[in-house]
């Protein structure tokens, strides 16, 4: 650990993994993103008299998972379809002369001749299971491919060590992945998912605006916006260039060559912000992600967790944000009815029930997205771990007050029962527009602006009329129907609100927020440079890279310079003992650094 990776200690969980493994037990791993998996399998690969297998699902990846495991001096290769069939024999040809202790390979490469082949020729003492989520029909990210897995380790002439390892998994996806993948009487290890270092946050209104604004305040950052379709992905990739900022795009619908072309631009720094689909991220070890946006809700909170852990991963503060509408409810509605509705491998009774178990998981998502409550608390909740408030995330910073709604509540009550008499009912922002008084082509065309009840909280900003209804649907006054055109309704279970000299109705609402500031970016703002010796690090570690063609997290993560900043190291033995500093990287890079560190040190 400290030879190799310049840790004197192992973080929770990771040592009795490894012990685990070197005596012979299959071992299951859930960690979150950054608690330091892949140390689980690749300490004990570089024990074992062999080769180690390491199952990951993302060919485009494995490139750089193997170039910084070379970076650490670990002797390490891959095999998958981006190598000719000659580099892949060339490969093999090199595995079975002992040249490597790890190889990276895709499930869809078990069944290949060759490498069976090989496999039953060559000792595999040890499989590491990456991304083992991905085995499970009830995960968030279930791959067909996976299924190859136990097929393939059964036939091996001797049975391997098994090691199963993923960021989250539910008791019900953890259930699956140890009988899925044979596990014998594994030893499980389940850390908190708890990620201190990220701060969670959820926001409605002008998404765009919000954004932009984000992004203003993460000028030098890394980051991932991720979007629910690929038209969004391109129209925002589009827009966010024209504001200046350094964007690129990432979905299935590109061309191979652009995809890898923009996902390399993102991993080497070139371009500071990806706009994606969820077709990124699974596997990216990019440790400098510090900030990831949602612009569009996702399907559940275990896929969401799941992205929104991509930022922070080397333990920095990183930044969570999810930009909240309505209309992300009825899309994500419509993706999970239509995917299982053309699946035909399903019978009826499968499919209704999938399709309930999804839409229940959504509305766990947009309880946690709409709700008052502490964010941390809701995403630990659904993992099982019981937690208090933290006291930084969106909800526990906002501002919150008791605010005397009693007129609002009846003259919302009154013209929904109106309309509903007339048997017309209608979306919650159908209704926020009808309540504001806006003159929108849609309310003309529903004859709704001369209806009783239209502008009558013309006072209110449009975001506090949603709150409002937002907090009368949750409270019970009113009720969102079922199918793919949900409407706001009041029934008979709704509170009788009475006469006027009832008790008010009181709400717990957030405060009203000040006039958004201007949403245009400066030139100059993109390219801040405080002077400070951290950012002279970063230019050394960025020349480095450049010369090496890696990313330049793979020289040292952003954790690691604030650590040599800190501690300032003018020479050798100073530079090796800092943490994150191993013994190959301290060879190699050391002299540069100190010459930078004692430069700055005459500056300033």
């Amino acid at each position: 650990m400290k030879q190799t990776y310049g840790y004197e200690s192992f973080r929770p969980g990771q040592e009795r993994l490894i012990n685990a493994i070197l005596s012979g037990k299959d071992a299951m791993g859930i960690m979150p993103t950054g608690a330091g998996k892949s140390i689980c399998f690749q300490i004990p690969s570089l024990t074992f008299e062999g080769l180690t297998l390491v199952i990951s699902p993302l060919v485009s990846l494995m490139l750089d998972q193997v170039l910084t495991l070379k970076e650490y001096g670990i002797r390490a290769a891959f095999l998958n379809s981006s190598l000719t069939p000659g580099q892949q024999r060339t490969v093999l040809g090199r595995a079975a002369g002992h040249a490597y202790q790890i190889m990276y390979v895709a499930p869809e490469r078990l069944t290949s001749e060759a490498f069976r082949a090989f496999c039953n020729n060559y000792p595999i003492p040890f499989i590491a299971v990456d991304e083992a989520h991905c085995i499970s029909q009830w995960g968030h990210a279930f791959r067909p491919d996976y299924l190859k897995i136990k097929p393939f380790i059964d036939s091996l002439p001797k049975h391997p060590v098994v090691g199963a390892y993923t960021a989250t998994a539910t008791v019900r996806v953890r259930q699956d992945i140890v009988e899925s993948l044979g596990l014998r009487n594994p030893v499980i290890q389940v850390n908190s998912f708890d990620r201190p270092n990220l701060n969670f946050e959820v926001q409605n209104g002008d998404k765009q605006k919000r954004l932009i604004r984000f992004l203003k305040q993460h000028i030098n950052d890394s980051g991932i916006v991720y979007c629910g379709t690929r038209k969004d992905v391109e129209s925002l990739c589009e827009d966010l260039s024209q504001y200046g900022f350094s964007a690129t795009r990432y979905h299935a619908g590109l061309p191979d060559k652009e995809r890898t072309d923009n996902q390399n631009d993102f991993l080497f720094d070139r371009k500071k912000i990806m706009v994606a689909t969820n077709a990124f991220g699974m596997g990216i070890d990019k440790s400098n992600v510090s900030f990831v946006v949602h612009y569009n809700m996702p399907k559940n909170i275990e896929s969401y967790y799941q992205e929104a852990g991509r930022a922070g991963r080397d333990g920095s503060p990183a930044d969570c944000l999810l930009l909240y509408s309505g209309q992300d409810v009825r899309l994500n509605e419509f993706l999970i009815k239509n995917s299982l509705e053309e699946n035909t491998e399903l019978s009826d009774e499968e499919r209704e029930f999938r399709i309930q178990h999804e839409l229940d998981l959504l509305r766990k998502m947009t309880f946690y997205a709409t709700g008052n409550e502490c964010l941390r608390v809701q995403i630990l909740r659904y993992f099982g771990e019981n937690s208090t408030p933290c006291g930084h995330c969106g909800n526990c910073r906002m501002s919150y007050e008791t605010v005397d709604v009693s007129k609002e509540v009846r003259g919302i009550l009154t013209a929904v029962r109106n309309l509903q008499n007339k048997r017309r009912s209608f979306g919650r922002l159908t209704l926020r527009d009808f309540f504001k008084g806006r003159k929108t082509q849609a309310l003309a065309e529903k004859n709704l602006i001369s209806a009783e009840g239209y502008g009558a909280l013309s006072y209110l900003s449009a975001e506090r009329i949603l709150q409002i209804l937002d907090w009368m649907t949750q409270n019970g006054w009113l009720r969102k129907t079922e199918g793919d055109y949900p409407v706001l309704i009041s029934d008979d279970m709704a509170p009788d609100f009475g006469t006027s000299a009832d008790e008010p109705i009181r709400a717990r609402l957030p405060k009203e927020k000040e006039t958004e500031e201007a949403f245009t970016v400066s030139k100059s703002e993109l390219h801040q440079d405080d002077g400070s010796l951290f950012e002279a690090l970063r230019r050394v570690r960025k020349q480095i890279a450049d010369e090496q063609h890696v990313p330049a997290y793979v020289v040292f993560s952003d954790a690691v310079l604030r650590e040599i900043a800190e501690v300032r190291p003018d020479s050798f033995e100073k530079f090796r003992a800092v943490k994150g500093v191993g013994q190959a990287k301290a060879v190699k890079y050391s002299g540069r650094f100190i010459v930078c560190i004692r430069d700055h040190k005459k500056r300033f």
